[in-house]
């Protein structure tokens, strides 16, 4: 028995019988992290002796008889945006170098009293600000599928790790399809729950009423034996949903016989890929072979979505952020050193020459008013990467006096049409299907120097997270190059149930997701 082999829910199933020790599984999946990171750079932290240490923990309560967990000895690799009390936490970012969280993320502390095992941390595009996983301060992630490709973002690290069998789950973060894309480029299911299905509290916050914490894996019957754990209320997230939490695993059997699925036809505009395409269309052909009914349903403010996302997210990340500033939270620099990490303390700035831009001509050494000030100017000038200074910019700007109106109150009006058109549009159906993004898996470096053609990726996926929806993507074909090409399910607040449902149909009849990169074999 290979665990690498095996599905999530199968080695749960052979821990608890005996079949498998959790140390066992746990060394497996160490051992091919080793061996295959060094190509992909999914991982960040990976802390092989406490994995070992809870995986040992759980085998000796297994033979002892004691009771154990849902998930025990189930290794989950977790995106470096949630919170981890015994390991790094660093969003991808120079500005948290070095930082320990006092505590665990509600979901990390789900997954712990479940007993599953953390194996490490991995990387994102920096505060979960991207689409391809190249605005890592720590090197850009390599698609397991061609090593020379993008895998998505902003949680490209957790996509990577499990298309590669490196983890058989992994947590992600989607903030404008930051799990769905990622999955979709690499070959994966990745579930974007509804807003609030899912406790935000110990995510880092980039946009906070876009954000939402889901799980990706092979298969939806993966994601929805992980769903049941790290889904449910909890207090001390105040957007979190008071609603019960359903054995997902157990209504996956329900035929979808009378299921309507939406076909929106915006979705097929110019720049979709005909590979894409294709793909997405033979989906729509298993789906009414399962039984469901396909109906066109129109979202016509759809069009107006990566701008309304790209005013909003910014303008919320502006607020976030604002609290790493070298004295509250985040790194201080030190002159002439740059950023350095202090262990427990962040990077320090001290007084001295900072940087003051001019028009046409750049950046040049210059007094600050105060030593205070060039603190807060050289630690976040220096702390943030190219992407989160950007999107910062926006923000501020769109915030700002004589702006707001004009920007990010026109904005939120616009965002709230669009959720009306999904509310109006599940009057007529169950879900909404179609393609995750509009080409397969781009070049590294094919759109970094173009910040819009790179929003654009993100084209069929951010009006999930402004309507506040669930969606969940799967593969539904591959390119004649071999990448993987996704297929997108989108469903009304707190339909979980049906999309995982809809999804598990799929993928038992058909065998996608269970192919595997040849690099990685």
């Amino acid at each position: 028995m290979q665990p690498a082999e095996l599905s999530a829910t199968e080695i749960v199933a052979a821990v608890r019988q005996g079949d498998l020790t959790a140390v066992r599984c746990t060394e497996a999946f160490l051992d091919r992290i080793a061996r295959l990171d060094g190509s992909i750079n999914a991982f960040l932290h990976v802390d092989r002796e406490a994995a070992l240490a809870t995986a040992a923990r759980i085998d000796e309560r297994r033979r002892a008889g004691k009771p154990i967990g849902p998930l025990a000895g189930l290794p989950v690799a977790v995106k470096d945006a949630l919170c981890t009390a015994d390991q790094p936490t660093t969003c991808a970012s120079k500005m948290l170098a070095g930082f320990r969280p006092p505590y665990d993320a509600d979901t990390v502390a789900r997954l712990r009293a479940a007993d599953a095992v953390i194996v490490g941390k991995t990387n994102m595009d920096e505060f979960a600000m991207g689409g391809s996983n190249e605005n890592s301060a720590f090197g850009p992630v390599h698609n397991p599928w061609d090593l020379a490709r993008a895998p998505g973002g902003s949680s490209g690290g957790s996509a990577a790790c499990v298309a590669a069998d490196m983890a058989p789950v992994a947590i992600g973060s989607d903030t404008g399809g930051s799990i769905r894309q990622p999955a979709g480029l690499c070959g994966i299911t990745g579930l974007k729950p509804t807003y609030g299905r899912v406790s935000r509290r110990g995510l880092v916050a980039f946009a906070s009423s876009l954000d939402q914490i889901g799980p990706m894996a092979r298969s939806a019957a993966d994601c929805a034996l992980v769903l049941e754990t790290i889904a449910g209320h909890d207090p001390g997230d105040s957007t979190s949903l008071a609603a019960d939490v359903p054995h997902y695993t157990e209504l996956l059997d329900q035929p979808l016989a009378g299921l309507r699925i939406g076909r929106v036809p915006e979705h097929y505009a110019a720049g979709l890929d005909p590979e894409v395409r294709a793909g997405v269309d033979e989906a729509f052909a298993v789906f009414r072979t399962a039984g469901a009914t396909i109906v066109d349903v129109e979202l016509p403010h759809a069009k107006y979505g990566v701008p309304t996302y790209y005013l909003v997210a910014p303008c919320e990340a502006s607020s976030n952020l604002a609290r790493y500033d070298g004295a509250h939270y985040g790194v201080r620099a030190e002159p002439g050193k740059g950023v350095r990490a202090e262990p427990g303390k962040g990077v320090r700035a001290e007084p001295g020459k900072g940087v003051r831009a001019e028009p046409g001509k750049g950046v040049r050494a210059d007094e600050f008013a105060s030593p205070l000030v060039e603190m807060y100017c050289r630690s976040r000038g220096e702390g943030f990467g190219p992407e989160v200074k950007r999107r910062i910019m926006l923000g501020t700007y769109a915030l700002s006096a004589g702006y707001y109106d004009a920007y990010y109150a026109k904005a939120l009006k616009v965002r709230r049409l669009i959720r009306q058109d999904y509310l109006e549009a599940f009057e007529r159906v169950d879900l909404i299907g179609g393609p995750v993004s509009a080409t397969p898996a781009f070049r590294l470096g094919e759109k970094t120097g173009d910040p819009l053609a790179m929003y654009l990726v993100d084209l069929y996926t951010v009006a999930t997270n402004l309507a506040g929806v669930g969606g969940i993507s799967f593969p539904c074909g591959f390119t004649k190059g071999g990448l993987p090409i996704g297929f997108q399910l989108q469903g009304p607040a707190l339909a979980e149930p049906t999309l995982l449902r809809a999804a598990d149909r799929f993928q038992r009849l058909t065998d996608w997701h269970t192919r595997r990169p040849k690099a990685c074999a």
